[in-house]
């Protein structure tokens, strides 16, 4: 198997690990706060990339992938963790997943205008299903409508624009990541810098006390382990794989995160939000249609 395959499957099982981390982080915010459970899930996941992957040599980074990579990678993982954390309920938190699930249209977009990744016109039916399957989803139970849409999100503005900018800047760092990163990997380097930040804002701000128990530190392992050794593949994927074939394959994360979130947090999802789920799939083969009919290659100046 080449090597641009293996990295590839690699950066494939980092979809499965992902899918688990929203019940998993909901869990553990539920009993450490939003800002300190994250805390927590993202030092804990800083010490199993340093035993894992290993700390990162700073002399050998291009300075610009050090500096936008850093910057985007750790607002992002604030949007994210801030955005589940900060729901009013479960059901929330999987419905403002979703909205941070845009990302992987937007990353195949970003690699269509900054990296020039061909394409055909398939992408145009498949982006727009998935938008569409987006709105479903927030609609609530009576599937795409402009005021129920409107209403869930005014509920808590807050999470669900954490969501969306989290989704805007993670195609941004995916492509940073492709034509800046020269083949280095910044996953520990930027967990130490998330957890940090976190904790900075908890001593600032405060975020009430944490409660733990042996079910929390189980959720909090699960969780660290799930982000963690997920990002350490999706980087290893994108840094020496098919960018665009790991962004398709992306959009069925939906699907398999509400499946395991449905278990984890013993949340009811109506019939439309599975509905939307499958619009979202139905548009990731679409776009990996449009983008497998085309070289697949990133161009990287």
């Amino acid at each position: 198997m080449k090597n641009t395959s293996k990295a590839t499957m690699i950066g494939l099982t980092a979809i499965v690990l992902w899918s688990a981390i929203v019940g998993l982080m909901r869990s553990v915010s539920e009993h450490l706060g939003a800002t300190g459970g994250a805390a927590m899930i993202y030092s804990v996941a800083s010490v199993f990339l340093l035993l894992s992957v290993g700390f990162v040599k700073l002399s050998e980074f291009p300075r610009r992938y050090l500096l936008w990579g850093s910057l985007l990678f750790v607002t992002y993982e604030l949007c994210l963790a801030l955005s589940i954390g900060y729901a009013n309920t479960a059901q929330q938190a999987i419905e403002v997943s979703m909205v941070n699930y845009l990302w992987p249209t937007l990353t195949i977009v970003s690699a269509i205008v900054f990296n020039r990744q061909k394409t055909n016109w398939l992408i145009v039916p498949g982006f727009v299903l998935s938008i569409v399957g987006i709105g479903w989803v927030l609609g609530g139970a009576q599937g795409f409508s402009a005021a129920s849409l409107a209403h869930n999100v005014l509920d808590n503005p807050l999470c669900y624009g954490l969501a969306f900018a989290g989704a805007l800047i993670w195609a941004g760092y995916c492509t940073v990541t492709a034509r800046l990163a020269n083949g280095k990997n910044g996953v520990t380097l930027f967990f130490i810098l998330v957890s940090i930040s976190l904790w900075i804002k908890y001593a600032l701000i405060g975020d009430g006390p944490m409660h733990f128990s042996l079910e929390v530190i189980v959720y909090l392992l699960l969780a660290a382990g799930a982000m963690g050794f997920g990002y350490a593949a999706w980087n290893v994927g994108i840094l020496h794989g098919n960018v665009t074939v790991l962004a398709g394959a992306s959009y069925f994360i939906p699907v398999l995160s509400a499946a395991l979130s449905t278990l984890l947090l013993r949340a009811s999802l109506s019939l439309a939000f599975w509905q939307g789920a499958a619009m979202v799939c139905g548009g990731a083969i679409l776009c990996w249609l449009a983008t497998r009919a085309k070289s697949a290659v990133v161009v990287v100046d």
